[in-house]
């Protein structure tokens, strides 16, 4: 398989369609689901339910956003493996890391949502924050952008998805440039899984511009902001809301987070005056 390569995202059901008038028996385009179990040098850290395809840039941003690898030179190879033809060759994959390195895994187990979690007992939404902020340094300099920018690249994300307009259900990201030029976006069936897949694209193409905005459908969470923040990327646009520990953790990063960007309305939550 090639790099970013894109698999079939989704294929004909037959259903039964119901309204005010008489059931029609249909043919609909439903979204593909897969697990996909991500290994580092044989031992699994996670398993994420995906849309197959785009495996390598997925398990790269997937990494960079946990803070096991800062760059693609981490690791010497991400590849599919078992054996060809069988169900689960495509569904596992591994990393191994560059010669002599040996890439930095707490005491951690795998999550099925995707996400490493860790054994210790307790958990709370500020201790989340400083831990992330521990790994990773609060904005400085951020290049103020123009608020058309944030309007067209959600404008744009709409003109890239494929299999949402199909079936209507996965979610999509994108990263821009502070002028607005599309620098790469995936579709996926989970957000989270969108947005690495266009950080693992970037680190694969060396294409990191500064500045960057994140722009993604649904809701900005806690973990969008996270994955953003790990990725250097100082703005975070979504179509929904944020939550609350989303807007703190952006808050403390010195990131700008934007929702409702719709019609050329928007609600900024943090740091409105990088907004021209």
């Amino acid at each position: 398989m090639t790099v970013g390569e894109r698999e079939k995202q989704w294929e004909r059901r037959s259903i039964l369609q119901r309204g005010e008038t008489d059931p029609n028996a249909v043919d609909d385009a439903v979204a593909i689901e897969e697990p996909l179990e991500i290994r580092i040098a044989g031992e699994t850290v996670a398993v994420t339910m995906r849309s197959p395809g785009q495996d390598d840039w997925l398990t790269a941003g997937f990494l960079l956003s946990e803070g096991i690898i800062s760059t693609l030179g981490d690791v010497s190879r991400i590849y599919h493996c078992g054996r060809p033809g069988t169900e689960t060759f495509r569904n596992t994959i591994d990393v191994i890391p560059s010669p002599g390195l040996a890439l930095d895994l707490p005491d951690l187990t795998p999550s099925k949502r995707g996400t490493l979690t860790s054994s210790a007992c307790g958990v709370c939404g500020r201790q989340s924050i400083d831990d992330l902020i521990e790994r990773c340094e609060p904005f400085e300099d951020v290049t103020p952008i123009d608020s058309r920018v944030v309007t067209q690249a959600l404008s744009t994300i709409q003109e890239h998805q494929p299999t949402f307009e199909a079936t209507g259900g996965v979610h999509a990201a994108a990263i821009f440039t502070d002028t607005g030029a599309l620098v790469a976006c995936s579709e996926d069936i989970g957000r989270h899984n969108a947005v690495d897949k266009v950080v693992g694209s970037s680190l694969y193409e060396e294409d990191w511009p500064e500045g960057a905005l994140l722009a993604v459908s649904g809701r900005a969470s806690f973990e969008m902001i996270q994955k953003a923040a790990m990725a250097r990327l100082p703005y975070v646009v979504s179509v929904s809301a944020a939550s609350t520990l989303a807007v703190d953790l952006a808050d403390r990063m010195n990131m700008t987070v934007i929702g409702f960007a719709r019609r050329g309305r928007m609600n900024v939550y943090t740091h409105p005056e990088r907004l021209q």
